[in-house]
């Protein structure tokens, strides 16, 4: 009988590998909540990659910046109770020039129509669209996973947070 337990900030396992054949040094993996447990809050932390696309895990604590993309991202909430807050981009010069990959973390909030929110919780999932600006607000300590490309706001510490 399996028991499929999902895990959260405040309790995750750190999990193995069990070799059916081949070498351990050949598999990694990481753990999203634990390399969120060790993270800044919304810093940008790569836990899966293929080839220029990527999944950052997010700690979400507080208030993040406000970014934009030249192309649409998804987050999905995996711990915690978090909003994302949309404003349309007024000015050109606000958006991601095309051809940008990844993120661009704004200076302060940008001029616009405000869009609305989602909040989002466990399993819930949202569209974070190009030409738009988003913020997250965690409502209580939780855990985001971003899909994006990877960019300058992406950071790669593979050698830190896998398993070998």
């Amino acid at each position: 009988m399996y028991e499929t337990k999902f895990g959260s900030l405040a309790r995750f396992d750190k999990g193995g590998i069990e070799l059916i054949q081949g070498r351990a040094k050949d598999f990694v993996f990481s753990n999203l909540f634990e390399v969120a447990s060790r993270s800044r809050p919304y810093e940008k932390v790569v836990v899966a990659k293929n080839l220029q696309y990527v999944v950052e895990a997010l700690r979400a604590e507080g208030d993040s910046a406000w970014f934009t993309a030249a192309h649409d991202e998804f987050a999905v909430v995996m711990d915690g109770d978090v909003e994302a807050h949309f404003i349309k981009l007024q000015h050109p010069d606000q958006a991601a020039p095309p051809g940008t990959e990844g993120s661009i973390r704004l200076e302060a909030e940008p001029a616009g129509r405000r869009m609305g929110r989602v909040r989002l919780q466990r399993g819930h999932q949202v569209l974070l669209p190009k030409g738009a600006a988003y913020q997250f607000r965690a409502l209580e300590l939780g855990v985001v996973i971003l899909q994006t490309v990877l960019g300058p706001h992406s950071i790669e510490k593979w050698s830190e947070i896998c398993y070998r």
